[in-house]
């Protein structure tokens, strides 16, 4: 079973991409929803529309509901694998040691291939290709000099070149591998409809927030 971590944002959605343009279709994919709003592992803003995502691209889905506890978290991210016989995996890492260690670490216990096409990827060429292939809006942002004007917008040439000038001052990471941000696809390649928000919110804290899908529909393209 081909299977991939899947969040709903841009780095696993373009993992997803990359497999099947190599003739490796994904047959499944796995969305872990964590309870701890700051999970170390796991998106936790609007991961519950990953069905919608799924629906588009006419994968087979599950919802794997998690505390998002440090370490359990990785025994439920390796239940979610041995529990839908996985024996390989995609991820859309791309930087993260801290992820890309663990998920090796229960990868090779279970002996699970673990696939992660964008690993050393350009943060530079991913959000361009993201930004003419894709359309990703950002989600959540905890980061020096990202405000509540980032929040649900998408991310096209103007962002990248909002996100360079961060990069250049804040020193951040573009591909957000350090938590700076988290986004969410709502049309790709492989979507045979589209996403619509019909209603969502924003929640700020001073120095970070979450745009909040609250309802969203799949519409024909």
């Amino acid at each position: 079973m081909m299977a991939a971590l899947y969040s709903g944002g841009k780095d696993s959605t373009l993992a997803v991409q990359k497999m099947y343009e190599q003739g490796r279709p994904v047959e499944l994919l796995i969305s872990m929803m964590p309870e701890n709003e700051f999970s170390y592992m796991f998106h936790k803003p609007n991961v519950r529309f990953t069905a919608l995502q799924a629906e588009a691209m006419g994968i087979a889905h599950v919802l794997f509901k998690t505390l998002g506890a440090k370490d359990a978290e990785l025994v439920d991210l390796e239940s979610a694998l041995s529990g839908n016989s996985v024996t390989e995996l995609v991820t859309g890492a791309v930087a993260s040691r801290y992820q890309a260690d663990r998920v090796n670490a229960i990868c090779k216990k279970l002996n699970i291939v673990h696939h992660a096409p964008l690993w050393g990827m350009d943060p530079l060429k991913e959000l361009e290709e993201i930004a003419n292939r894709f359309n990703a809006i950002i989600t959540r942002v905890s980061a020096g000099g990202m405000d509540q004007s980032f929040l649900g917008k998408r991310i096209d040439k103007e962002m990248i070149k909002a996100l360079e000038k961060l990069k250049n001052r804040y020193w951040i990471n573009m591909s957000f591998e350090g938590g700076e941000a988290e986004s969410f696809v709502l049309d790709a390649p492989l979507f045979k409809k589209s996403i619509k928000v019909a209603k969502s919110h924003m929640v700020w804290r001073g120095s970070s927030g979450d745009y909040i899908i609250d309802d969203a529909f799949l519409e024909k393209k």
